[in-house]
């Protein structure tokens, strides 16, 4: 579907559907259905991006740094 910014957005535009009291009740239903869900797809995709974090902040630092750092001032002096 949409990335993510796109899919939070419309849950909150289904949320002020459903808050609307001049909504009838078979649309507040389905918005509400379709609301349940993009919030769980969202809280799945939040949960990716927090076990990555975690690794991330786990992770040894030498394991983060890829390549060796150079030494600017080796051999030129």
């Amino acid at each position: 579907m949409k990335n993510f910014e796109e899919r939070l957005a419309r849950l909150e535009s289904l949320g002020e559907t459903v808050r609307n009291q001049g909504v009838p009740l078979e649309e507040a239903l389905k918005a509400f259905e379709e609301g349940i869900k993009l919030a769980r797809s969202l809280e799945k995709d939040l949960e990716k991006i927090e076990s990555r974090i975690e690794i991330l902040l786990n992770e040894p630092e030498a394991k983060l740094q890829e390549s060796p750092e150079l030494d600017l001032f080796e051999g030129g002096q």
